[in-house]
């Protein structure tokens, strides 16, 4: 099933056609974004927008991967974008969990007027208690859902433009049975694509309960992590290491045969999946189809110029093994795990990261990006916060309540989520405290000069 549909507008004095990123930041002050309340239209409240679709611009939508992958791929190479929305990534999590939950691509691939890729929107629908569903394809398994954009995007397109085009395609997969949906939700969008702002940030969104963290390399290793640790943190990490050591010889080990990567993801979902359990959170490796996903795609030849996947060994222990892509100019850090026992004790998982970085330098990377998650060792090694959305309206009124169960949903993890990190950082204060008051105890003991009893 193919549509395509040339396009035209009036010009909208409102937007101007400035830099890449002024373009959209313009925009962005013509734009009412609120707090999305549920129920509401599933359109973004723009004061300028055009009633009639984008200039000099097609698109086509595709419930067939495998009809667009040659294009997808040679795309891929050349956008702006994510890893996330490679075709390989993206056609091994329809293969293994896509088809098995009735997933109904609707891949939309737009054309400029000379016929060149614009960008490639990969969308689905699904259906939940009878309703359906409109969402990246992918969607839970992306740490980032986006379009791919062409790089002269911004500048050959206006938000006015993008905001129409989205209209016209809104209204085309509602004339489609196939494609017809009562209710939309996109998550976890980044705020920028590449150099460009997201076209999605034009909608109604709300904050993601988390973000993402990224550092950047401007010199070698040593250099960087000098610039990020202290001595007493470097002289530390020389010291757990040793005591590593003393368990064995320890080599960092890239996995370069399908054979050997099955095995080290195999150990990886192992380690990570006892750590879970450990903190009481349910294992991602059980739901169906994740853990052939990371097996197919970990140790699938076509996927080796993406994947990389690693492993500390420590004497005959895999001490630390992770998963990721390489994307780009960067590395994409999506899954790690470390092991049980005494060795735990002094940081096989830390001294992995470590590799990882030095790994990254020494292959031209310029930036190593942690993905989504908030957790505090990655504010430690990252300069660059990089703030996620979501997006919920209903298409039809019997969308309306599972969209206001989404908005809700999302309020509540967030505040869960704010809370914990005020708790976190009120408890490292205390701890500090309690460490400050310990050692100036300590200090006045040992000289014998304790405070005056008057000042007791």
């Amino acid at each position: 099933m193919t549509f395509a549909r040339s396009l035209t507008v009036r010009p909208v004095d409102a937007v101007t056609r400035a830099t890449p990123l002024t373009a959209f930041q313009s925009a962005n002050s013509q734009v009412d974004v609120i707090p999305q309340e549920a129920g509401r239209a599933a359109f973004p409240r723009w004061r300028d927008i055009a009633a009639v679709a984008a200039p000099n611009l097609s698109f086509s939508i595709h419930n067939s991967l495998a009809a667009v992958e040659s294009e997808w791929r040679r795309f891929e190479r050349i956008a702006e974008g994510t890893p996330f929305q490679t075709y390989e990534w993206l056609a091994a999590w329809y293969r293994h969990i896509g088809i098995r939950d009735s997933a109904v691509p609707a891949v939309v691939v737009g054309r400029f007027a000379g016929g060149e890729t614009a960008f490639i929107l990969p969308l689905a629908i699904d259906s939940r208690r009878a309703l359906r569903r409109l969402r990246w394809l992918g969607q839970d398994l992306c740490d980032y859902n986006a379009p791919l954009l062409s790089r002269d995007f911004s500048q050959r397109v206006t938000p006015s433009d993008f905001l129409a085009l989205w209209r016209t395609l809104h209204g085309k997969m509602q004339s489609d049975p196939q494609l017809r949906h009562d209710w939309m939700e996109f998550e976890k969008m980044p705020e920028t694509i590449g150099a460009q702002i997201n076209p999605f940030a034009l909608f109604e969104l709300t904050p993601n309960a988390d973000s993402a963290h990224i550092a950047h390399f401007n010199s070698d290793w040593e250099t960087f992590y000098r610039a990020k640790r202290s001595s007493a943190t470097r002289r530390h990490d020389r010291s757990k290491r040793r005591r590593m050591a003393q368990f064995g010889d320890m080599r960092f080990v890239t996995a370069v045969d399908p054979n050997d990567a099955r095995t080290t993801l195999e150990t990886l979902m192992s380690q990570k999946s006892l750590s879970l359990a450990r903190k009481g959170i349910p294992d991602m490796f059980a739901r169906p189809g994740y853990r052939a996903f990371f097996l197919d795609i970990g140790s699938n030849p076509a996927a080796r110029h993406l994947v990389h996947v690693s492993r500390i060994e420590i004497g005959a222990t895999y001490a630390a093994a992770n998963f990721a892509i390489v994307f780009g100019d960067c590395y994409f850090h999506i899954l790690s795990s470390h092991c049980d026992g005494r060795l735990a004790h002094f940081g096989p998982g830390a001294l992995h990261l470590r590799e990882l970085m030095t790994h990254a330098i020494g292959r031209g990377l310029r930036r190593f990006d942690f993905t989504i998650g908030d957790e505090r060792y990655k504010s430690e090694w990252c300069d660059e916060r990089l703030r996620l959305y979501d997006y919920s309206a209903a298409a039809t009124w019997r969308g309306w309540p599972s969209s206001a169960l989404s908005a809700a949903r999302r309020r509540l993890k967030r505040y869960i989520a704010h809370g914990v990190a005020r708790g976190v950082a009120l408890a490292l204060a205390l701890w500090r405290g309690v460490g400050s008051a310990r050692l100036i105890k300590h200090s006045t003991s040992r000289s014998g000069r304790g405070f005056p009893s008057s000042a007791r």
